[in-house]
């Protein structure tokens, strides 16, 4: 009975979560006229009793419009500018986040080498530092290297974060020693056993640290703000706040757009994703 009563309220409490994301894709397909009059928020403030009009919440439109995504894919080509800014920025530091958390976690949980532990603690430091911590020092650095208004003042940082270490080594460490052990008795060595034992066991780890970096660069907003002053190299995360109120159908679109490659994702990879949280051993 218990199981039956947590089971409906874990469904009813993913249903109210899900309400947005399902109102932004089918307000998406409105016509503007029609989300005006859904979204009176000037009648929102009048008094009921009165008669005043509220919100009116709807999930299905009147009519189907694709006027929205006409404009902001074809009318409108900064937000498929932004786009590509975005994916020129995030896929270079999956990429190498990806390859570099995985030699150093190898290092981290396979390796015997002097003071390894107190190191990966020494490195675990600076996960804990927020990125206002970190932000002058950084912004020293990029501008004395010169690459400020450039997206390797982003890609860099974000290619040597430490997250995706701790989080690898986490999973590396749930791998049997046994399976190390019996390929060295084969006589392979260091670089053979990351590339055909560790790497193909560590795939949902490293398919799960993909998402939850796509996930978080995908959305970063100080970052651009601080280091990219050129607005035609800014990222999509950054578009969407100027969108004028009085285009709330192309707000809608683009926001629809702007979240279907994270749920793409997390869809192809929820298999690996969940294995890999759960054995990494990252709570919340």
């Amino acid at each position: 009975m218990s199981k039956l009563v947590l089971t409906i309220w874990l469904g009813v409490m993913a249903a109210i979560m899900l309400v947005p994301i399902v109102l932004t894709f089918t307000n998406s397909l409105m016509m503007e006229r029609e989300i005006g009059l859904n979204y009176d928020l000037i009648g929102q403030m009048t008094d009921a009793a009165a008669g005043g009009k509220f919100v009116n919440l709807k999930v299905l439109p009147d009519w189907l419009s694709l006027e929205q995504y006409l404009h902001i894919l074809v009318l409108a080509p900064k937000f498929l500018r932004m786009f590509w800014n975005s994916a020129a920025l995030v896929v270079p530091i999956i990429a190498g986040q990806t390859a570099v958390a995985a030699l150093a976690a190898y290092a981290f949980a396979k390796l015997r080498f002097f003071g390894r532990d107190k190191l990966f603690l020494l490195y675990l430091m600076t996960m804990l530092m927020p990125f206002q911590v970190t932000l002058v020092p950084n912004y020293m650095v990029v501008d004395k290297l010169g690459l400020m208004n450039s997206g390797a003042a982003i890609i860099l940082p974000g290619i040597f974060g430490a997250f995706g270490v701790f989080m690898l080594r986490q999973f590396m460490a749930h791998i049997p020693f046994a399976y190390t052990e019996a390929a060295k008795i084969d006589g392979a060595g260091s670089w053979t056993i990351f590339a055909r034992i560790i790497l193909p066991l560590a795939k949902p780890g490293l398919a799960a640290l993909t998402v939850l970096l796509f996930v978080d660069y995908w959305n970063m907003i100080e970052q651009p703000i601080i280091f990219l002053q050129d607005a035609s190299m800014q990222p999509l995360s950054l578009y969407l706040a100027y969108i004028d109120k009085e285009a709330r159908g192309i707000g809608f679109a683009a926001s629809a757009l702007y979240m279907t490659p994270m749920v793409l994702l997390f869809l192809y990879a929820e298999s690996y994703f969940i294995e890999g949280v759960q054995l990494s051993g990252i709570k919340g």
